[in-house]
């Protein structure tokens, strides 16, 4: 799929303003930040910060007030499939088949419907849908039809993946299996990966890094990095270290409350006495 060497990320003093005259306001104000390619990055904040914002920018469909995004070293300048969008709410087409909906992007690049079809059940497959192929969106359930999107974005082999809180819709359990299903396909393609969230848990079970926004205008605050080993499973939830991470985080997300410093604490498996020096920097 996507070479590791590319999705790499550059946003530089990023503001963006919205609205119009006296509605205008700041919904984002010098947000600076890196992704490495291959890396899955969080952006977490609380409803309103600017989280999609950013993304949107991201993905081409805002203009900056000031600063600059690229990918690679090229300016973003506007929406490009290399640059791949996932939402909350499916964009399946309903009076398509699966197989149709996830092999439109190459319908539109002008493969032939052997080939499209051919690369759309890899996709299906990859994403648990096997089977599934001559289905229509209306005949699968809420997390179907986000692994059918999944997979429509996937086919077109994006350096980056943007994810705009696509499990917030979903009910707990299925949320979970859904997030256990998106690690087992990024450690598959290793695209970069950057997902917003307002959830805590979802944020920590996933990334390499967190990056927390404050409420508008939205700035990054904080950058926590995760060392959990991969592969995550549930039982990761319920872990001291993991506790401790989410009582950080929601001391962040709430200004009145003080952040207090982590204690430093022993990676997973290490010898007694070994400190995570990452985490305690990074926090």
């Amino acid at each position: 799929m996507t070479s590791q060497a590319s999705g790499r990320v550059a946003i530089e003093h990023l503001s963006i303003q919205l609205g119009t005259g006296a509605q205008r306001f700041t919904a984002l104000q010098d947000v600076s930040l890196s992704i490495a390619p291959g890396e899955f990055v969080c952006v977490l904040g609380p409803s309103g910060c600017g989280k999609s914002t950013l993304l949107g920018a991201l993905a081409g469909h805002l203009q900056p007030s000031a600063g600059q995004l690229s990918v690679d070293g090229q300016a973003v300048r506007g929406p490009h499939p290399e640059r791949g969008l996932v939402f909350q709410q499916h964009t399946l087409f309903p009076w398509q088949r699966v197989i149709d909906n996830v092999a439109f992007g190459l319908k539109m690049q002008g493969l032939s419907r052997r080939e499209r079809h051919c690369k759309a059940r890899e996709l299906l497959s990859l994403v648990g849908l096997a089977g599934f192929e001559q289905s229509y969106p209306s005949q699968l359930s809420g997390g179907m039809q986000q692994r059918v999107e999944i997979a429509r974005v996937l086919i077109n082999q994006p350096r980056v993946l943007l994810m705009d809180e696509p499990f917030g819709a979903l009910d707990a359990q299925t949320r979970l299996k859904m997030q256990e299903l998106l690690l087992e396909v990024w450690a598959e393609i290793r695209t970069t990966l950057l997902f917003i969230t307002h959830d805590i848990d979802e944020a920590l079970f996933l990334a390499d890094r967190i990056l927390v926004m404050s409420p508008r205008p939205g700035r990054i605050i904080e950058e926590l990095l995760i060392d959990f080993p991969r592969p995550r499973g549930a039982q990761l939830v319920t872990s001291p270290r993991f506790t401790e991470l989410k009582r950080h985080c929601l001391a962040l997300l709430h200004p009145e409350a003080r952040v207090q410093p982590l204690a430093r604490l022993t990676p997973l498996g290490a010898a007694p006495g070994h400190a995570l020096s990452e985490v305690q920097f990074a926090i």
